[in-house]
């Protein structure tokens, strides 16, 4: 795992330098300390049990949901399961599978690089629907350093397309997200005494 760890990092700089020539930025862009030089990596390991999903009564091996983060490195067994939806502001939203390749990584962009894209990148809105097999994959998340201050790109506005999002710290924005999408366990504490 930590050879895995290791190598997976290099490639999620690689993915982020050709993020940055498509951006207009300098290739080395992202790899200044306070972005990938000290990045938050965490590596899920994951077991989708083979249970058959049916999202007509919102039963999913994982629901709908796009990353907090800047990029996500998954790599999968040769189940079938994962989704994508290419628009997810689309009514309504079209589910498309995406096969996975032997060898190969799938890269869903992040919530974190749409901020800083100002919107010209989308984070993958995605989701598993189980088929009856059990399923196995691993999730690389990587984030920049607590430490680096997310706006928007210079090469990503302009006078007819002014930034979306305020600046915030990496720290700050993954705690609010963190609390926006989790259950506040105190008021569970508070009832239980």
């Amino acid at each position: 795992m930590e050879k895995f760890h290791h190598e997976a990092l290099e490639v999620a700089k690689a993915v982020a330098r050709v993020i940055a020539l498509a951006l207009d930025l300098e290739v080395d862009f992202f790899d200044k300390p306070e972005m990938l030089g000290k990045p938050i990596a965490t590596l899920r390991l994951l077991h989708y049990e083979g249970q058959i999903s049916d999202p007509s009564k919102g039963i999913f091996g994982a629901g709908a949901h796009s990353d907090y983060g800047l990029i996500t490195l998954l790599v999968t067994d040769d189940v079938m399961g994962l989704q994508i939806c290419k628009d997810k502001d689309a009514k309504p939203q079209v589910w498309e599978y995406v096969a996975p390749i032997k060898g190969a990584f799938i890269v869903n962009l992040g919530d974190m690089l749409e901020r800083w894209s100002n919107c010209l990148f989308k984070s993958t809105l995605h989701r598993v629907l189980g088929n009856g097999q059990e399923r196995y994959s691993i999730a690389y998340f990587v984030e920049p350093s607590h430490e680096c201050l997310v706006e928007c790109l210079p090469t990503c506005k302009s006078e007819k397309n002014p930034p979306q999002f305020p600046p915030i710290r990496c720290d700050t924005y993954l705690s609010q997200r963190y609390k926006d999408t989790h259950a506040d366990l105190s008021v569970y504490n508070k009832h239980q005494t």
